[in-house]
């Protein structure tokens, strides 16, 4: 009786295996169905609105991505983006350079509390607030109280001549006001530390590492032929982005696929320099903190480090979701006052369909 109960048990747990593993089979594909349905959907939506013309959207989930394309890169042309177009990442260059402000505390090189006078070249008595400097962590939270965009921005030189025409209007790291001119100045403080070039940092710590080899500040011949030439509202092709400074708020291009690439560096909880460029800096509201160049929200279950590009041509919106294992980029070549909003809200939709 014991060995027929036995063979019998054996049975039943041998068929409930299967059902089980088919059971999770099933979930994935209708998990990936899930995908490619909200993607799809999402995009024809928003090529609707007449204003833009192409976009490009690519997910990464466990490990596993996902990118589409949709709609035409030069109006009237058809010709659909694919994996290799190189796109201008705009403001979202941010984030490669809160990394390596990461990286540079973690190795000792800069401390968060240090007065940014300390490494510059002369000794600018108007970069502080009534005795009380600037410091590195007011730099990477838009706390800093520098204008928005340098004085001067020509050339190195004259922007460091403009920093002496700035006026802090209040104690640094109190008010939250969006600057351009901040992050230039942390990319020209780790080419101070490092001693190389900031250009060669990104390319030796972030970059290569990661295999992002189709990711650059610096275009070659082949890269012009594939950077996208974006639009305004008004349908009227667009300048791409020269850029005359460090590369600390913009001037990195890259393709969908490499930014999968960035999005599972990012997911990496064992990357120490990951976990640093994510602590919270600046709390702004209930649930919003600025960290190293990432906004960080937090509700409910979700916890999210988000940041927006825009330039000329094209938007994009990069999102990073740790506790779902999850992130979202999305590419479009139009640019008009409120297109930040309206990829801010597909991205919201995408998730929202996504995670059903």
């Amino acid at each position: 009786m014991r060995n027929i109960f036995s063979l019998v048990t054996i049975k039943h747990l041998a068929l409930l295996l299967i059902i089980t593993l088919s059971s999770c089979k099933s979930t994935q594909q209708i998990n990936q169905q899930n995908i490619d349905d909200a993607i799809t959907k999402n995009a024809v939506q928003l090529l609707e609105d007449k204003r833009f013309h192409s976009v490009s959207i690519a997910v990464l989930k466990d490990g596993k991505s996902t990118i589409k394309h949709f709609g035409e890169l030069t109006i009237g042309k058809g010709n659909k983006p694919n994996d290799s177009t190189l796109y201008e990442l705009a403001s979202v260059t941010k984030t490669f350079t809160g990394y390596m402000a990461a990286k540079a505390v973690l190795d000792k090189k800069i401390n968060l509390d240090d007065d940014i006078r300390s490494y510059l070249n002369e000794d600018y008595p108007n970069l502080e607030f009534e005795g009380e400097p600037i410091r590195i962590k007011h730099l990477i939270t838009h706390t800093s109280g520098f204008p928005n965009f340098p004085p001067k921005a020509e050339n190195k030189e004259a922007f460091f001549e403009g920093l002496k025409l700035i006026k802090i209007e209040s104690k640094s790291g109190e008010v939250y006001s969006y600057s351009n001119t901040a992050p230039e100045i942390t990319a020209y403080i780790l080419e101070k530390v490092y001693q190389k070039p900031y250009e060669e940092l990104v390319d030796e710590f972030i970059l290569k590492p990661n295999k992002m080899n189709q990711t650059t500040f610096t275009l070659n011949e082949n890269d012009k032929k594939r950077l996208v030439k974006g639009y305004n509202d008004q349908n009227e092709l667009m300048p791409n982005f020269t850029r005359t400074l460090w590369g600390g708020i913009a001037g990195l291009h890259s393709t969908p696929s490499d930014l999968v690439k960035y999005m599972k560096l990012q997911l990496d909880k064992s990357n120490s320099i990951v976990t640093e460029s994510h602590q919270k800096l600046h709390k702004e509201g209930s649930d919003f903190w600025e960290s190293y160049h990432w906004y960080i929200i937090e509700e409910d279950d979700k916890l999210i480090y988000r940041h927006h590009g825009g330039i000329y041509g094209m938007q994009n919106w990069f999102v990073i979701y740790p506790k779902q294992n999850m992130g979202i980029s999305i590419f479009t070549n139009t640019s008009f006052n409120e297109t930040g909003e309206i990829l801010e809200k597909v991205v919201d939709n995408l998730y929202e369909e996504m995670m059903k």
